[in-house]
């Protein structure tokens, strides 16, 4: 529920149930049996509030009643089997729900509507919710079959799909732990996880994935079977079953065992497990609730304007690693609880297909890390550049004229200008049309900033990226932008029923954030100290990251102190502002990271926009048109990073330094200049090690990786 004080939206009914018309939520009216006979004209959030407080054993779900939690004693707990007290306070006093909770108020309001769309034979296959349902409890049995253990987990390997959901549910519903292993990780990387979780089941995608298991099995203890979904099985072994196969076992009257294990799971228990990426380290596995997982569904989702189906099923593509919690809390969880239709997009979607599956669904609401975005742009500007003189000029007319209004604007509701909308209507519609976004009213972006220049140029587009923050601790987003909450250049507000505060804040008022919240997780598995470090003595989050929220709450993040450089002499720097400020500069730049961590001066690695393989998703020697176009309007020939690194090509070169001393101009000290570069042979990926499985920048890898470049930088 919305926590303003007083909400003037009268009542408006969908379907059997009554909307506020200014807050679009269910109504305490409509959600409270005590308060049905009364007639109040408007939507009174203030005694809401009030009565949420002199009860808050009240839920404002349907068709859920509250059940007793499990003994707990603290905030925090490191054992799977462990419980853990809630935070449940005035700002979010709604009654904790278990998952099975949650998907059973779903049935019994979306359970005749679509929920899931699967293209098989080069056809869209839908199931409804109510299917959707069963296939996860014929699933959970089949889990039971197998020997699934209580708080033990099911491990899923593969690319998004409905049988990922459905082993995901079904885990939970048996009594299991659902977790993900990332599709890109090595045999060891999967072995980790899978003996950190105690798995008993593996769900893999198929004969790839299948050998990653096959190569450690003999090193799993507690694995007894492993379930292959998208191929056919090339070798029958003891343990291993197809996806037919596993769910027929499931076919049998156990239907009494399952019911008695859903009844008896409690809210603050783990059904969830999250790996961390490992960018510092080694991954650690984040402890999620149930109340964790429904109460993050149901009021970070609303935060994001993401709307019941009762007003309008809203509609996604399925396409991020599910087993990073942005993907997860916005394709899985969300989607049950608002009545979500989630279409599933090809493995290969990051290799160019994606943009095929989005203008088939057309969805309403779309999301993306900010790499994705940032080769969604580059795709965009590489058309353009194959594009005649007179089309490029109309482009260019149409996306400056909406970023000058979209600027002015800034986020207000207020109509666009004539122009802009001649613009919009003429050219951009067209532009965002051909990638799918006939339909699409939300953009978001999650798990790492975004550059100003890739925002802007969205901008141009008349998109208006919203970002949010969180983190796996917080089970995704602890802060959201949305179409009535957005400052650019910010993460929005904090989602309602959340706090935060900003620790140990400097002169420029930037501190670390720190996340209060019934979001926040239980802590990391097996790993009690690192919980203790996460966690302050009253039960506070340490995100890490530094941060600063203006007079109207909106964050800007603005590093993350792991990853501050100090200086040799002792000053502070960090890194992603300057780094940015390169990448505006130097549009032939794909990554840079800058150097500097007890050095006498500041360094970077650069690396150059080129062509992948479409295949391998490698970086190959090939610079895409966005380079070239770079190299060309500066005098160089090049068509190659090769011709280009070790100072090979010297217009390119003093481009680049012409683009790095405009960015020393600005620096605040002489100690935040850039004295030294380098351009590396190949852009940073996945398969190199450089990028986590989201994209993000692993730091502490490329220090590395690379060591003997960086200490070039600093001859002894």
């Amino acid at each position: 529920m919305p926590t303003m004080s007083t909400c003037e939206g009268t009542l408006s009914t969908a379907g059997d149930q009554e909307i506020c018309t200014s807050c679009q939520d269910r109504c305490w009216k409509a959600l409270n049996p005590d308060l049905r006979n009364e007639k109040p004209s408007t939507c009174e959030n203030e005694k809401i509030q009030q009565s949420a407080k002199d009860r808050p054993d009240t839920e404002m779900n349907f068709n859920s009643e509250a059940v007793p939690l499990a003994p707990a004693h603290s905030l925090w707990t490191s054992l799977a089997e462990g419980a853990v007290q809630l935070r449940i306070d005035e700002t979010c006093p709604q009654t904790p729900l278990t998952v099975p909770q949650m998907f059973e108020a779903t049935i019994e309001r979306y359970g005749h509507l679509p929920a899931l769309a699967t293209k098989r034979n080069r056809e869209w296959e839908k199931i409804t919710f109510w299917q959707y349902y069963q296939l996860c409890r014929q699933a959970a049995k089949s889990f039971l079959k197998l020997g699934l253990q209580r708080f033990h987990s099911v491990g899923i390997l593969g690319s998004n799909s409905l049988e990922w959901f459905v082993s995901a549910v079904g885990a939970i519903f048996a009594g299991g732990i659902s977790t993900g292993i990332y599709p890109t990780n090595s045999p060891e990387a999967c072995h980790f996880v899978a003996e950190d979780s105690r798995a008993n089941v593996i769900v893999v995608e198929n004969q790839k994935q299948l050998e990653k298991i096959l190569q450690v099995w003999d090193r799993l203890p507690h694995l007894k079977a492993v379930v292959q979904y998208n191929e056919p099985l090339q070798e029958k072994r003891p343990g291993l079953y197809s996806w037919d196969e596993f769910m027929e076992l499931g076919a049998g009257n156990l239907e009494n065992e399952l019911d008695n294990i859903i009844s008896s799971q409690r809210p603050n228990q783990c059904c969830v497990l999250i790996y961390t990426s490992g960018t510092t380290g080694k991954p650690k596995g984040v402890m999620l609730s149930h109340d964790n997982i429904t109460w993050t569904a149901q009021h970070a989702s609303r935060a994001g304007d993401m709307q019941p189906a009762e007003l309008r099923q809203e509609v996604i593509v399925s396409y991020l690693p599910l087993s990073h919690i942005a993907a997860q809390i916005y394709d899985l969880w969300t989607g049950i609880q608002w009545g979500e239709l989630v279409y599933f997009a090809q493995p290969d979607a990051l290799k160019g297909s994606l943009v095929g599956t989005m203008k088939e669904a057309n969805p309403t609401s779309h999301m993306g890390v900010p790499r994705v975005w940032e080769k969604l742009m580059e795709k965009i500007k590489e058309a353009l550049g194959q594009a005649g003189f007179l089309k490029r000029k109309i482009f260019n007319w149409a996306t400056s004229t909406s970023l000058e209004s979209n600027l002015s604007r800034s986020g207000k509701t207020e109509a666009k200008p004539l122009l802009h909308a001649i613009a919009d209507k003429l050219i951009l519609e067209k532009v965002r049309n051909s990638l799918g976004f006939s339909r699409c009213l939300k953009y978001f972006s999650g798990a790492a900033p975004m550059t100003s220049g890739t925002l802007e140029f969205f901008l141009g587009l008349n998109i208006t990226l919203y970002e949010a923050y969180g983190m796996s601790e917080s089970t995704g987003p602890h802060f959201m932008s949305g179409p009535k909450v957005y400052k650019l250049h910010s993460c929005g507000r904090v989602v309602p029923g959340c706090k935060f505060k900003i620790a140990n804040k400097d002169e420029d008022e930037n501190g670390e954030v720190c996340l209060w919240g019934r979001n926040v997780f239980m802590g990391y598995l097996n790993l009690e100290q690192k919980t203790l470090e996460a966690l302050d003595e009253d039960g506070w989050l340490r995100s890490g990251d530094l941060g600063r929220a203006d007079e109207d709450g909106f964050l800007s993040i603005t590093g993350r102190i792991k990853e501050l450089i100090i200086t040799a002499g002792g000053e502070n720097v960090a890194p992603v502002p300057i780094e940015d400020a390169v990448k505006k500069e130097l549009p032939l730049l794909s990554n840079v990271m800058l150097i500097g961590d007890k050095k006498k001066f500041l360094s970077m690695l650069l690396t150059l926009k080129c062509v992948y393989d479409m295949d391998t998703m490698e970086p190959t020697d090939d610079l895409n048109l966005e380079a070239l176009e770079f190299c060309h309007q500066v005098g160089s020939q090049a068509t190659k990073v090769s011709e280009i690194i070790g100072d090979k090509d010297s217009k390119v070169h003093e481009a680049i330094q012409a683009g790095i001393d405009r960015v020393n101009l600005k620096a605040t000290s002489n100690a935040q200049r850039i004295q030294k570069w380098i351009i590396l042979e190949r852009d940073f990926s996945i398969a190199g090690g450089e990028l986590g499985p989201t994209m993000k920048l692993k730091r502490p890898a490329v220090l590395h990786l690379y060591k003997n470049v960086i200490d070039s930088f600093y001859p002894r």
